[in-house]
């Protein structure tokens, strides 16, 4: 019976599915660090499912672990590049919570415009200051710049555009053509972004192309009093940059996520940013809507589901994008004991290293064909040492070299 462990916060229903696929489930939502390698040493789990929990190497290594899900969309919690070395798969549930973070991110929006937070706080001290907060602009007509037009930036999009909001973009997978589809103005970079709009609103993923992207030269850009809006991560931008804009050039920040985040649910905060007029911020609550946590747990279910059938794992975030293979050997093969073997022992003996294999069988299973792709083409020698087994029907070579 295959152990899952379930180390965060999740909701009762996903907890019900995976028992409900014949799963031993031991529920720790609370191990973190050392208490999460003792966790999965003690469990001995094959599947780990966390969704902030960070994941070490120590954790990966504790035991036999084949597979951690990220119960959300982004995977920076987890020591991926690890997980590689160790041979363990990492899945994550993309765009679950896009329309979560677009409501949240709209929300901010609004509070910067109409200084909600304020409204609320002035009348809780028994402060009446009708004229003072009697003077938003609006947002219609104005200009949304998205960064990123990922799952979340399109949900915010349909969002803005329902507020009459004009919107433009930047994404690295964004053309003029699609932007035209789409009904967005197409940017050609985040500063022609900045340079353009009234609010931009920040939807990338963190990678190390996206680390650090918005700095001072993309903040020195941005029109004096415009609004920034950032629920995705906030290693994606420059935070002492954005202090000093907000400061010199009055711009107003909307903040799900920040450099001195806790990594708890509950403890103390020391963010000077929020203590800046013009700031406000939440508690990195993008994603948690029950609506989206239950997708979450859903598609969580159904990946551990079909990994567990079929020995893949929707949406693995590791796989490597490109074969090192120079080469694919296709064997047609009578469909019986030790075909493969043979062929394998052959390619070993001649120091060739296997690195994907596929072997399909045709209809009455009595032939197969095997498509075994190598990280070297075997010389005439090996080919013939292949084809002595009186089970093999024919072989052919192909080059996979660009």
């Amino acid at each position: 019976m295959p152990v899952i462990l379930v180390a965060d916060k999740f909701e009762k229903s996903g907890l019900d599915g995976l028992n409900a696929l014949g799963c031993e489930v031991v529920f720790r939502p609370d191990a973190k660090d050392d208490e999460l390698v003792e966790a999965v040493r003690s469990s001995s789990p094959s599947i780990l499912i966390v969704r902030g929990t960070k994941v070490s190497e120590a954790a990966l290594s504790a035991g036999p672990l084949e597979l951690v899900v990220r119960a959300g969309a982004g995977y920076n919690t987890i020591d991926v590049a690890a997980a590689s070395r160790l041979g363990i798969l990492v899945a994550n549930c993309p765009g679950k919570n896009a329309i979560a973070v677009a409501e949240l991110a709209m929300g901010l929006i609004l509070s910067l415009d109409r200084r909600i937070p304020d409204n609320v706080a002035d009348l809780r001290q028994g402060r009446w200051r009708k004229k003072a907060y009697s003077e938003a602009k609006g947002l219609y007509g104005r200009t949304l710049g998205l960064i990123g037009l990922g799952n979340i930036g399109l949900e915010t999009l349909a969002r803005a555009k329902a507020f009459g909001l004009k919107c433009i973009a930047w994404s690295r997978s964004l053309t003029p053509e699609k932007a035209e589809l789409l009904g967005v103005g197409f940017a050609e970079s985040p500063i022609d972004v900045a340079r353009n709009c009234d609010i931009a609103s920040v939807h990338l993923a963190l990678n190390n192309e996206t680390r650090n992207l918005l700095g001072r030269d993309f903040f020195a850009a941005m029109k004096p009093g415009a609004f920034f809006i950032n629920t995705s991560r906030a290693e994606v931008i420059d935070q002492a940059a954005l202090t000093d804009a907000v400061r010199e050039k009055g711009l107003r920040a909307g903040l799900d996520v920040f450099d001195e985040e806790p990594t708890s649910g509950e403890g103390e905060v020391d963010a000077p940013i929020f203590q800046m007029e013009g700031v406000y911020g939440t508690h990195h609550i993008g994603a948690s809507t029950e609506q989206a946590q239950e997708a979450i747990a859903a598609e969580t279910v159904r990946i551990v589901r079909e990994y567990l059938t079929t020995g893949h794992a929707p949406h693995a975030v590791n796989l490597a994008k490109r074969s090192p293979a120079v080469a694919m050997l296709a064997v047609r093969h009578f469909d019986r004991v030790g075909v493969l073997a043979h062929v394998f022992d052959c390619l070993r003996d001649a120091g060739i290293n296997v690195q994907e294999t596929e072997n399909v069988v045709f209809e009455g299973a009595e032939a197969a064909v095997a498509r075994i792709h190598l990280d070297r083409k075997p010389d005439e020698r090996a080919l013939s040492s292949i084809k002595e087994c009186q089970d093999i029907i024919s072989i052919s070579l192909v080059d996979l070299k660009p």
